[in-house]
């Protein structure tokens, strides 16, 4: 069975080695919901190009059905002056519900934000469509870090120098930095990557693997997995990578760590019980926590829900693959995601601005792509196309 790709770095290294990514079946409470009701949404738009985003986006809501005629609201998107565009919500049997103009920085961004009004409006979750994603793309051959909107528009290519990097992750609330893991010397280090005058620079060089940069929500701090005292361990510094602080202190393999939405926590992976299982730990130090139970014998790639606070979605085995599956902190339960339709692995999961979606990458040997994923129905929507190659590592800022 193949390890997820990667398990932000060392933590997939050193399972592998050690035999701990079995296909070992171990599931508990799951819960896989069928019959999932939708609301009908009719749609149209000014012009084609307008329509045929604003089908597209709606299209991964697990919440909506799209229908030609007679669906329960009838939403329409109609370009303003600039990049404006004015949303109309009238309900099927009469009546409008909202009608509002919304400005973005392209015509496009204008739909995606005003679709998001609508979603706000019709079904009460935050909508995410305007948001921006950070990937490993392989148009070119090579590992390149990547910038698009959620529908692979505004397609940006920030590295050119072919060496592999891995994990990027946006910095801060402004989304003003990427930091990720590059193999530009021996060993694997961490790398910010400024993207208003495309400078990059080291974030951590240390002896050993450095990996699984992370910042806070706030920007203030980055949390990272440094090895070079002879053992992977979660480290948390400045905004700087300076002023760093070792956290763990074991004999297991730490990796992913990632911030609760309030900065006071780190969730993270560790093979402490034998296999990779999820923990947390206060920022300031202390006892490490368990998250997960009866879930799955391999638990790793944690991402912690802002919507949600209670919501974690994570990378589960299951059988001889992987699939995504969420945990909730409050119930003390967790459910592994069937995606519907398709076989491959799904691995590498973050959260999406409603706590409901998920972008996660669906792999095969060869292929790699990025999916939509509703955690509540399982519906499965790719958005990486065909013709740009493998995609991968996603990570999601809100707008």
């Amino acid at each position: 069975m193949q390890n997820p790709f990667p398990l932000r770095l060392f933590l997939g290294l050193a399972l592998l080695t050690s035999g701990f990514a079995q296909s070992d079946r171990d599931i508990g409470e799951i819960v896989v919901k069928a019959d999932f009701q939708t609301i009908p949404l009719t749609i149209s738009a000014s012009s084609p190009e307008l329509q045929n985003l604003a089908l597209t986006a709606f299209n991964t809501h697990g919440s909506y059905r799209l229908v030609a005629s007679g669906g329960a609201y009838l939403i329409n998107f109609a370009a303003g002056g600039g990049n404006q565009v004015t949303v109309t919500i009238n309900k099927g049997s009469g009546g409008t519900v909202h009608t509002q103009t919304v400005s973005g920085t392209s015509l496009r961004n204008a739909l995606l934000r005003a679709a998001d009004v609508a979603v706000t409006k019709t079904c009460g979750l935050r909508g995410y469509f305007a948001g921006k994603l950070a990937f490993v793309g392989e148009r070119t051959g090579k590992t390149e870090i990547y910038t698009s909107d959620l529908f692979f528009g505004e397609l940006l290519k920030w590295t050119s120098d072919g060496r592999q990097v891995i994990g990027p992750r946006w910095g801060g609330t402004s989304g003003d930095r990427i930091v990720f893991t590059s193999y530009r010397t021996t060993f694997p280090d961490i790398y910010v990557l400024e993207l208003g005058n495309r400078r990059i620079s080291l974030l951590a060089s240390f002896k050993g693997t450095n990996s699984g940069g992370r910042f806070s929500p706030d920007g203030t701090r980055t949390a990272m997995v440094l090895s070079g005292e002879g053992n992977a361990e979660i480290y948390v510094g400045n905004a700087s990578g300076h002023q760093l602080r070792r956290l763990t202190k074991n004999q297991s393999v730490e990796a992913s760590p990632v911030f609760s939405p309030d900065g006071s926590r780190l969730l993270f992976t560790s093979d402490a019980p034998g296999r990779p299982q999820l923990y947390m730990m206060p920022v300031g130090g202390g006892s490490m926590t368990r998250v997960t139970s009866g879930v799955s014998t391999y638990c790793a790639e944690p991402d912690w829900s802002a919507a949600d606070p209670n919501k974690i979605v994570f990378t589960a085995a299951e059988g001889k693959g992987y699939r995504i599956a969420v945990w909730d902190l409050a119930a003390r339960s967790g459910r592994i995601i069937q995606a519907k339709g398709v076989p491959l692995d799904a691995v590498e999961p973050v959260w999406l601005a409603d706590g409901r979606h998920a972008i996660c990458t669906f792999r095969s040997a060869n292929v790699r792509y990025l999916v939509v994923v509703d955690t509540e129905s399982g519906k499965a929507t790719r958005l990486s196309p065909t013709a740009f190659g493998n995609a991968s590592g996603a990570s999601y800022l809100a707008q």
